[in-house]
């Protein structure tokens, strides 16, 4: 397993300073948006796997055990379900987004730390746009974000792939020499550093966020997100 372990990890590419310059932040969704630990995404983790068992006519063990193998050979369970067994993702999607978001609070901390820092902020993540919406809404900080891309409008090709970041680029005309992305899973900063783009990881548990991780891609690593944004604000980083 690769170890990421300094605040600044990349020297060697060319990153925005001080980072409050940042035409765009592109945000991934869970476990990033609100800190790993209050484990929403268990949820989640559960309802895949009952649905895979139910889908697939599998007992429990099993099915969990296809759906992390494809989670890590595909980006997402659902890409290697549609790829290997012609799986519907509408209702799988429906399905595993139906969680209880109250086990989230509103960030005060996020709140002002992204009311202070310019710039355009676009949430991509590999779940829904509805689940996305939830969630932020939430968290109380919906009216901060321009834009949701989600893994429908990237035509189910999750991170990492790389043509899903061009996609991003496009849709949103986006100059990734301008922009900053911040991403729990550390894999998912690879192909955003190929572009050019400024790479934040936010550390979570180390044996799923650091897993596959690219160094040389990961220009900061931040155990929590509003302190250091609240930094970027005030032009500390």
């Amino acid at each position: 397993m690769t170890t990421l372990s300094a605040t600044t990890v990349s020297s060697r590419r060319r990153r925005i300073t001080p980072l409050r310059d940042a035409a765009a932040w592109v945000f991934d969704l869970d476990n990033t948006l609100y800190p790993a630990s209050i484990d929403l995404f268990s949820q989640i983790d559960e309802r895949m796997r009952s649905y895979i068992a139910t889908f697939l006519r599998l007992d429990p063990d099993e099915a969990y055990r296809l759906q992390k193998q494809y989670f890590h050979e595909f980006g997402t369970s659902l890409r290697g379900l549609m790829n290997r067994h012609a799986m519907d993702p509408k209702p799988f999607l429906e399905h595993v987004h139906d969680v209880d978001v109250s086990v989230l609070s509103p960030s005060p901390m996020l709140e002002a730390a992204l009311t202070a820092l310019p710039g355009r902020k676009i949430i991509f993540t590999n779940a829904s746009v509805a689940h996305a919406l939830r969630v932020i809404e939430r968290l109380g900080v919906s009216h901060h974000f321009a834009d949701i891309f989600d893994i429908v409008e990237a035509g189910y090709m999750p991170k990492p792939e790389p043509e899903t970041y061009r996609s991003v680029v496009a849709r949103f005309g986006l100059d990734p020499h301008s922009a900053v992305m911040v991403e729990d899973m550390a894999r998912n900063l690879t192909p955003a550093a190929a572009l050019g783009m400024t790479t934040v990881w936010v550390r979570t548990r180390p044996e799923q966020g650091a897993k596959d991780a690219d160094p040389a891609a990961v220009d900061y690593i931040v155990d929590d997100l509003p302190t250091w944004l609240a930094d970027v604000v005030a032009c500390r980083v």
